[in-house]
């Protein structure tokens, strides 16, 4: 879990897990983006109008925009010094 400007992992071993760390690295972008409040207030409203249209956790979760964004270029170590700023627009 990302809470700027930390990164929170359920277990010590998780901290050496690249992907998982390179997936909260863009989370902490996201939050920066938006001057970090902003992050946490879009995140949730986003979350719950998604909740209100699947009816389920999981996939209200992962259709959050900010979420897509992660999840898509998690792989990509190179991606925060690569991809565009505000890439999460694009899953709109």
């Amino acid at each position: 879990m990302a809470l700027f400007p930390f990164i929170l992992v359920k277990s010590a071993g998780l901290k050496n897990d690249a992907i998982i760390i390179n997936h909260e690295k863009i989370h902490l972008r996201q939050q920066l983006e938006l001057l970090i409040l902003p992050f946490y207030i879009l995140y949730l409203l986003n979350y719950f109008a998604n909740l209100f249209k699947y009816r389920n956790h999981h996939l209200a979760y992962r259709n959050i925009i900010f979420e897509k964004e992660a999840y898509n270029h998690e792989h990509n170590l190179h991606y925060l010094k690569k991809g565009s700023w505000y890439g999460w627009l694009k899953k709109i």
